[in-house]
């Protein structure tokens, strides 16, 4: 196990040893051996150590996030979980049974009584009312975390928990990427990216010299350094650009990268943008509502990673209960809770048609 953890961590060493070379390269063979004008190194030196210090606290806030549990007031109590399970599946049973007899009242009332038993457990468990659904249209739930998935969860097999709006686990940085640290990832891409352009930008006239024959006797093992630094910046400048134009690409349409392969489910279908709001409202649910924080590897993100805006056409309606006793046009009486779901319409339940879900 020991040795599992340990080999998890060589990503993250190769970083840190890429890193440390390139600040000798920089720093040392550049700025002090190589560059004459007291001015330019002084510019040169300023600008490094920002961007440096930048990327750094980023991957450092990225790599030791406190990816914070999922909520217990998600988790099933004991002796609920297949109750609850076997309510929704009865659920769905009967409103298709309802949807093939739309005029059929026994089919209404077995609807509605097994909504109460539903509906009780919701107010026993009231944090498990989400939206999103599984392909088939159930309940997202999670056998080895023994809970309900809140929107955009999922269980990461290498970390072996459940990750609120999780997007990937990357070896990078040893983390998942998730609700808690995916500002912290985004100014680290950002911030790679600029710390590559600026070392391959300030490191070309030197290149180029070398190239053409007139960059310091020929024996010198410092401009090795510097045109080598080129081109690992240049390398890696390359890729970063392409992963943070995609991932700047998911933030303007608030999605995850998970979410990107797979469109979220809901109960009227898939939409691969049924959490975007807008692209600046979905910037702002990343990274703030304060301008001020925006470029500063600090937690601004809005919410609590369990519940997130989403279109209108897939809000979920309330139970609310009517008075305690209705009478109908003849005089029957109706229970407040079969009033209630049966004004809902069901609309937990899957679209007519559908096999009935199975709890996954």
């Amino acid at each position: 196990m020991w040795c599992w953890r340990a080999f998890k961590w060589l990503p993250v060493l190769l970083i840190v040893a890429i890193v440390t070379w390139s600040y000798y390269a920089y720093v040392i063979q550049l700025c002090i051996f190589t560059i004459e004008s007291t001015i330019e190194q002084i510019i040169y030196l300023i600008l490094y150590h920002i961007l440096l210090i930048m990327f750094a606290w980023s991957y450092w806030r990225t790599i030791f996030a406190d990816i914070k549990p999922i909520p217990d007031k998600v988790c099933l109590v004991p002796g609920v979980t297949s109750t609850y399970c076997d309510a929704a599946v009865l659920i769905t049973q009967q409103a298709l049974v309802v949807n093939k007899n739309s005029n059929t009242f026994l089919a209404r009332r077995n609807l509605a009584s097994c909504g109460s038993i539903y509906y009780i457990l919701l107010q026993k468990n009231a944090a498990i009312m989400h939206i999103q659904r599984t392909m088939s249209g159930s309940v997202r739930y999670c056998n080895r975390c023994v809970l309900v998935k809140p929107d955009r969860a999922h269980h990461c097999s290498i970390c072996a928990r459940c990750v609120l709006k999780m997007d990937h686990h990357c070896p990078w940085v040893n983390n998942c990427v998730c609700f808690h640290n995916y500002k912290f990832f985004m100014l680290f891409l950002g911030y790679a990216l600029l710390y590559c352009l600026f070392i391959m930008s300030t490191c070309l006239p030197y290149f180029i010299r070398f190239w053409k024959g007139d960059f310091g006797p020929s024996g010198s093992a410092g401009r090795y350094h510097i045109v080598f630094a080129f081109f690992v910046a240049l390398m890696f400048a390359i890729s970063l650009g392409s992963l943070f134009g995609y991932h700047c690409y998911l933030v303007a349409h608030n999605r995850t990268t998970l979410e990107a392969f797979r469109a979220p489910m809901f109960r009227g279908g898939a939409d691969k943008n049924g959490f975007s709001m807008g692209a600046f409202s979905n910037f702002k649910e990343v990274f703030g509502v304060s301008p001020n924080l925006w470029i500063v590897p600090v937690f601004t993100s809005a919410g609590d990673g369990c519940d997130f805006p989403v279109r209108r056409e897939h809000q979920l309606q309330t139970f609310i209960a009517p008075p305690d006793h209705s009478y109908d046009a003849m005089g029957t009486t109706r229970s407040s809770v079969e009033m209630a779901h049966e004004s809902e319409r069901w609309r937990l339940c899957p679209r007519r048609g559908r096999t009935v879900p199975q709890i996954v």
